[in-house]
């Protein structure tokens, strides 16, 4: 075997045993790199270049030249590269089997993890018995752990907002329910903020079921839904709290003038028939209508008990009419 094929095999050898060696002649000229190093610098061919024009070293602080690197031998160093990114590497000093320079057999230490994500390092970059394998293979057994985690905990965090939301909301208009406006009620009470309360009851429902059957009321229900909330704002709540009761809370300190136009556009798109299977469904609204003020101390009972009383004064003076209450 010529000495080139010696060579050859001798690098080979290393770069499965060290891959991240540095083989320098005498001269202080780089001979071989090993493939984890010279992934580490894609872009240059270190074979051939100086030493001292790749890294630069740090410690013993005595390494002022290539020569003390050479007179290093079985000693631990620490360099680093001379361009960014300036990793720190660390090995050791041992001499050239041939007598031609030395062979520098390098690690990351501590900065290992930095290291893999700053060059996408994988264990194969790595010696088999190398240690890092170890900690690589711990990181990622790590990391996998804590992303099944995230993903599981979104998993339960969506299952929860949907059963809270399913909580929340009726099912046969998609409106919010008792529980729901229940909930809102207390935050806003508790923030002493202005609301206006809207509290509506179908006219005439009862008669819808007794002649067209229950599928004809579900649909009357939706419609009615429909329009409440084509009239309502987006930061105000729309609920269906009971079979043909509904509620609108009005965020906000709303003038009167603005609650009377919005009763009147409702009890407007209400009083055309409803057509379900062609037969017309003929129903009307009555509206209570109450009020907090911003700062006002009362309970949701009472706000919910002075529009119960606005909505029967509105029954009683003929229906498909809303009343505050109050006047």
């Amino acid at each position: 075997m010529n000495i080139q094929a010696a060579h050859r095999r001798f690098s080979t050898t290393l770069d499965i045993l060290c891959p991240m060696h540095v083989h320098v002649g005498a001269s202080g000229r780089i001979l071989h790199a090993g493939p984890t190093l010279t992934k580490l610098r894609p872009d240059v061919s270190l074979a051939g270049m100086c030493f001292l024009d790749v890294f630069q070293p740090l410690r013993p602080r005595t390494l002022k030249s290539f020569k003390d690197v050479l007179g290093a031998v079985g000693s631990k160093i620490h360099i680093k590269f001379q361009d960014e990114p300036c990793t720190a590497l660390q090995g050791v000093v041992v001499p050239d089997p041939s007598g031609n320079g030395v062979l520098l057999n390098l690690s990351f230490g501590i900065s290992i993890l930095d290291a893999v994500q700053d060059y996408a390092l994988t264990g194969s970059d790595f010696a088999a018995t190398d240690m890092a394998v170890e900690m690589l293979f711990l990181v990622e057994a790590k990391s996998a752990a804590m992303d099944a985690s995230q993903k599981l905990n979104i998993r339960l965090q969506d299952a929860k907002l949907a059963a809270e939301q399913q909580a929340f909301t009726d099912v046969l208009t998609g409106l919010k329910n008792r529980r729901a406006v229940e909930h809102i009620l207390d935050q806003y009470l508790s923030a002493r903020s202005a609301f206006s309360f809207l509290q509506l009851d179908l006219d005439f429902f009862k008669a819808v079921n007794d002649s067209f059957g229950h599928a004809a009321g579900d649909h009357v229900l939706q419609e009615v839904a429909r329009v409440l909330k084509k009239e309502a704002r987006d930061q105000d709540d729309v609920a269906r709290i009971g079979g043909d009761e509904f509620v609108i809370i009005v965020k906000g300190s709303a003038p009167r003038a603005r609650l009377e136009a919005m009763s009147t556009r409702i009890l407007g798109s209400l009083k055309d028939p409803i057509f379900f299977e062609g037969n017309p469904c003929r129903v009307s609204t009555s509206i209570g209508i109450s009020s907090a003020a911003r700062g006002q101390k009362m309970s949701a009972d009472l706000i919910m008990q002075q529009a119960d009383k606005a909505l029967y004064a509105s029954k009683a003076n003929g229906r498909s009419q809303y009343a505050f209450f109050g006047d």
